[in-house]
């Protein structure tokens, strides 16, 4: 049996994150090999401090303010493609006003994704 946590050891918090199917195998080849559950053998290699923590550099406040604005406008165009969508579910518009709604969505969508990375 195990022995009883201290108050100060007990384990109340929990983290959650999602992994790629490759991270997620790695990882459980790495705890099986340490024979260690996956909360084992995260909280010794972070306690242990047997990693390396690698800082991202910080968005610049031009960066920041276009995220926010880019993000706006792809949920606006994620809005008028429902809207699209619906209305030629309901026989409102043709199929070539609807290929062409789709169509200048898609462009302004690119445009702004390859914009992203020309600032900084």
């Amino acid at each position: 049996m195990a022995r009883p946590l201290k108050s100060d050891q007990v384990l109340t918090k929990v983290r959650g994150f999602r992994l790629t199917e490759e991270v997620s195998n790695a990882l459980d080849e790495k705890c099986r090999s340490a024979g260690l559950t996956p909360s084992e053998f995260i909280r010794d290699c972070v306690l242990t401090n047997r990693t390396q923590v690698v800082a991202r550099a910080k968005a610049s406040k031009d960066k920041q303010r276009l995220l926010f604005l880019f993000n706006k406008a792809s949920n606006n165009i994620n809005q008028i493609a429902h809207r699209a969508n619906e209305a030629h579910a309901m026989k409102k518009v043709d199929a070539l006003l609807y290929r062409t709604i789709l169509g200048s969505l898609a462009v302004l969508s690119q445009i702004l994704k390859s914009e992203i990375d020309n600032v900084d």
